[in-house]
C-alpha cells in the first residue's frame, strides 16, 4: 500500500479533531472506530474479507503500514475467522495516540503542550494542514447533499463517523439534523463499513461480551465471569494495537 494516500483511521481522526480546543470528540468511541477504520482499510487493500459477520484473512502479506500490518498480524495468528464486533471490543491502549503521533509526524498536526488544573501535563493537537481537513470534510458534505453514492473509501468513512457519534460534532444542533440523517443513511453504501460500522454501534450497547468457555467435567458448577468489553483508554506514549495478546504503549493525549 503506498503511502501517498491517507488511510480511512487517519482521514477519522482528523474528522474528529476539534479546531478550536484541539481535543478529539467523543474519544471513547472514537478509540473503537480507529479499529474498525483499520478493518476497512484492510479490506480495500485486499488483506481481508467479510465472511458473515466475521473477519477473514485472505491475503497475509504486509501492506507497509506498519500499524495496519500489526493488526493484520494480530487477525492472522488467530488462525480463524473472527466475530469482527469481538475484535472492535478488545482492548485498543494507544491506538488513538499511535494515529496522532503519525500525523504529527507527516506535519498534518501539531502538538501543543499545557497543563491541566496548572498540574496534570496535557497535550492537544491543532491540524496544520487545514486543507486536508476540509477535502475530507467536503467528500461527506458532497455525498450528503447530492445523494449520489459516494465511492467506497467515503461511504466508509461515513458509517464510521456515524457509529462512533462524530455526526453531533460535524453537523451540530437543530440545523444539522437532516445532514446526521443523511450521514447514517451513507452505512448501506459499503457492505464492510457497514459491517464495521454496526459492530463497533453494537460494542457501545455492550453487545460484544465473548462466548462463555465451556466447563470442564467435574468442575463445580457456578457462575462464570463474563469478561467486559473494553474501549480503548486514553494513556502516555505511542503505542500499538492489539487485541487480547500482544504488547502495546500507553497513550497520553485526547
Amino acid at each position: 500500500m503506498g503511502r501517498s494516500r491517507r488511510t480511512i483511521p487517519e482521514e477519522l481522526l482528523l474528522l474528529a479533531l476539534d479546531p478550536t480546543t484541539g481535543t478529539t470528540a467523543q474519544p471513547q468511541s472514537l478509540d473503537l472506530g480507529l479499529a474498525g477504520a483499520q478493518l476497512v482499510e484492510l479490506a480495500l487493500a485486499g488483506r481481508i474479507a467479510p465472511d458473515g459477520d466475521r473477519i477473514a484473512v485472505v491475503m497475509a502479506r504486509p501492506t507497509g503500514d506498519p500499524t495496519l500490518d500489526s493488526a493484520l498480524e494480530l487477525l492472522r495468528r488467530r488462525g480463524s475467522p473472527v466475530r469482527a464486533v469481538h475484535w472492535i471490543g478488545g482492548p485498543r491502549l494507544g491506538l488513538r495516540q499511535t494515529y496522532l503521533t503519525h500525523l504529527e509526524r507527516c506535519g498534518m498536526v501539531h502538538a501543543v503542550a499545557g497543563q491541566m488544573c496548572g498540574v496534570l501535563p496535557t497535550t492537544r493537537y491543532q491540524a496544520t494542514e487545514t486543507a486536508i481537513s476540509r477535502e475530507i470534510r467536503a467528500r461527506l458534505d458532497n455525498a450528503i447533499r447530492t445523494g449520489v453514492p459516494p465511492d467506497p473509501r467515503t461511504a466508509a468513512l461515513a458509517a464510521l463517523a456515524h457509529a462512533v457519534g462524530l455526526g453531533k460534532h460535524l453537523y451540530p444542533g437543530n440545523e444539522g439534523r437532516s445532514s446526521r440523517s443523511r450521514l447514517r443513511d451513507l452505512i448501506r453504501h459499503d457492505p464492510m463499513g457497514g459491517l464495521v460500522a454496526h459492530a463497533v454501534m453494537d460494542v457501545q450497547n455492550g453487545a460484544a461480551a465473548p462466548p462463555r468457555r465451556p466447563q470442564a467435567a467435574g468442575a463445580t458448577a457456578g457462575p462464570v465471569r463474563q469478561p467486559a468489553a473494553r474501549a480503548a483508554e486514553p494513556a502516555g506514549a505511542p503505542g500499538q494495537a492489539r487485541h487480547g495478546h500482544g504488547r502495546m504503549a500507553r497513550v497520553g493525549a485526547r
